[in-house]
Parts: structure tokens; sequence; C-alpha cells
């Protein structure tokens, strides 16, 4: 300690504090039923209104907030030393990147477009609509950021550029990417994605439930996001994993089960525009009960291009009974099928696991 410096002791962390300071809205729970409604307040620092997520599954890996323009009006530029991945939950708009102010980039998004202004680098956003407000949702590195330098003045007010990051050319935010696979993962590398509603994914069948996927690293992040989609009357396996993995469900109707090993299940039901978030170590379930294939958005740690010590590594497609942290269908307990052939027969939707129980040869 600095000589002459008193000792604050607290049970908040340093980014605890901070967005309590903030005088908006801090949620604290398992999972939001619908995006669109949370209640949001005036927010000084932002420059619109908004509230903090900061959901019980994240473990201060990483965190949340929403953030609303008024029709109209735009965001307060800002520039901060921690990644955020920004879905837009509504509206439509645009926004410009800059670190030199002689060379910023602008570009438009809409509801269910993706982006990542690279760290550090000048932001703003605006509202493309003169009658109705934008709603956007940032999942952000700024609470491990926060707790390491507890210094805001470095975090919100530092002026270095990285240029590695970002080069300012007029196309950064065009939607153009790279595509790659690793392993048996398409990987999409890109700043922006237009639409995480309609984007092509690809076949992932060791997820189960005949699935489809797409791996996307946003703006040279350490942080990643993945889509997942899934057919009619089916669902995927249980598994397990890391802190932090906000799930934004963007297409179809369904629920989630999540259990610590040993533990007592618990349900969350879901529609477009819920968000989820498992704790560490809990298994998870995803089912499909709707008329339509689901989709959800995963924003997450995990960049393959950029990797980031997460502590414990899992086995998430590897069986439970081989050491890994997934859930064969042959071994999970009987309940579950029956559960949701309870659901889909009040629905009327017929259940095509066995079909895909089938296909996989499982």
């Amino acid at each position: 300690m600095i000589k002459g410096q008193t000792v604050e002791i607290s049970d908040q962390t340093p980014y605890q504090r901070w967005i309590a300071s903030q005088g908006i809205p801090v949620i604290r729970d398992f999972y939001i039923e619908d995006l669109r409604k949370v209640v949001l307040a005036p927010w000084d620092w932002k420059g619109g209104s908004g509230a903090y997520l900061n959901l019980i599954g994240t473990g201060d890996s990483n965190d949340a907030y929403i953030a609303e323009i008024p029709p109209g009006g735009s965001l307060k530029a800002q520039r901060v030393l921690f990644e955020e991945q920004i879905f837009v939950i509504e509206g439509n708009g645009a926004s410009t990147i800059w670190n030199d102010e002689n060379k910023k980039v602008t570009f438009e998004w809409q509801e269910g477009s993706l982006f990542s202004p690279p760290i550090n680098a000048f932001r703003q956003h605006f509202n493309g609509s003169g009658t109705r407000p934008a709603r956007l949702l940032a999942v952000t590195s700024a609470p491990p950021v926060i707790n390491m330098f507890r210094n805001l003045d470095f975090i919100l007010a530092n002026n270095f550029s990285f240029s590695d990051r970002f080069n300012a050319e007029p196309d950064s935010f065009s939607g153009e990417g790279l595509s790659y696979k690793v392993k048996s993962v398409t990987v999409w590398d890109t700043n922006f994605v237009p639409n995480v509603r309609t984007i092509p994914l690809h076949l992932r069948s060791n997820r189960g439930a005949g699935g489809s996927f797409l791996q996307i690293e946003l703006a040279e992040n350490a942080m990643t996001a993945h889509i997942s989609e899934f057919p009619v009357g089916t669902y995927k396996k249980a598994h397990r994993h890391g802190a932090g993995a906000h799930v934004v469900i963007i297409g179809g109707e369904g629920y989630s089960l999540m259990w610590p090993e040993g533990e007592k299940v618990q349900r969350f039901d879901w529609r477009d525009g819920s968000i989820i978030v498992p704790p560490e170590r809990w298994f998870h379930q995803h089912f499909n009960t709707g008329a339509q294939p689901a989709r959800y958005l995963a924003l997450r740690w995990g960049s393959r291009k950029h990797a980031r010590p997460l502590g414990q590594s899992y086995g998430t497609d590897e069986s439970v009974k081989a050491g890994g942290d997934q859930i064969e269908y042959a071994d999970e307990d009987p309940q579950i099928r029956a559960l949701f052939e309870a659901e889909l027969a009040k629905r009327g939707v017929a259940c095509h696991m066995g079909e895909v129980i089938a296909a996989a040869g499982s």
C-alpha cells in the first residue's frame, strides 16, 4: 500500500462498484425473458438510457449492458480500454469509428446486426430513426480490465491507439471477411455482420440435434461469438464450460435446463429476445418446442485466433464418460426426453429426436 493511504474493505469488486456508481439499473439474475422490455434509466456517461446486465453466470469474467439511443439522437463519442461486442436489439442507425479525427469510418446497422469497435478506438453511435429509439446490447471485457487496473482514467481516457487492431480502411466495416475452418468448425473473421438471423451456417453434428453453427471472430478480439441453430422438434446435448457465455435467442421458442452436477435442474423458457448466461461448470441444454428452427447468438470468451487462458479446460464435445463435459443422449436422465415430448405434445409439434439419433448412429 501507499504510505498514508486509507485501507477500504468492500465485498464488491472494483468493477461492481463502478457500475453501481452509474445510477442505472443493475440486473442480477440467471436470464432475462425479453431484452426489448428491460426498464432503462437515463445514463449520463453514455448520453442515452441504459441498464447493466450483471447476470449471475458471468462470474465477473465479462459483462453486458443495454444502451438506448433516443429518436434522432446519438450516444457520446467514447474510447474504452476493453473489448465490446455490440448486437442491435432493435432499431437502425450508424456508427463512426476512428483513432485519427481525419480518418473516420462510418457504417450503417439494423436490427440483428453484430459488430465490435476495435479496442480503444473512438466510437459514436447514431439513431437513424426520428420516431423510435434504437436499443443496443454490448457484451464487454470490462470486469477483468477494471478489476486489474482499478484506475478509470487509464481505462476510459487513455490516448493510446492500437494500430494493429484498426487501420481505418474505408471498407473496415463493410461486412466482408475471411472464412476458414478449424477442425470441424467454420469461422467467419470480420468486424461487422449485417444480420445474425440470416447469415448462413454450417452443419455441426457433434453437439447433437442435427444443428448448424458458425463461429465469428470480431475486430481481432480475445472475445468471440458463435451462432447455433437446431431444427424443429429437437434439442441439443447437455454440456458445461466456463463462465460468461451470453446466449441471446434470435429465432424460435423453447426452454433451457441448467444445473450444477448432482443438484436440482432449473428451467428457463425463452423466445426471440431472451438472454441466458449459464454459470461456470453448470450443465445446460437447449430445447426447441416451436414451429420453426431455433437460433441463438452466443457472445463469449474463446477466440481461436487470440486464445486467452481461461483456467480449467473443458471437453465440451467429449462425453463425460470419457472425462469430458458433454452428456450424450444415451446417458441423459430419461425425464429429460419425457419432459420434452410432453411440451411438444401441448403445442402439436412432432418430436424428431428419433431421426436425429438414428442419423448420428448413436
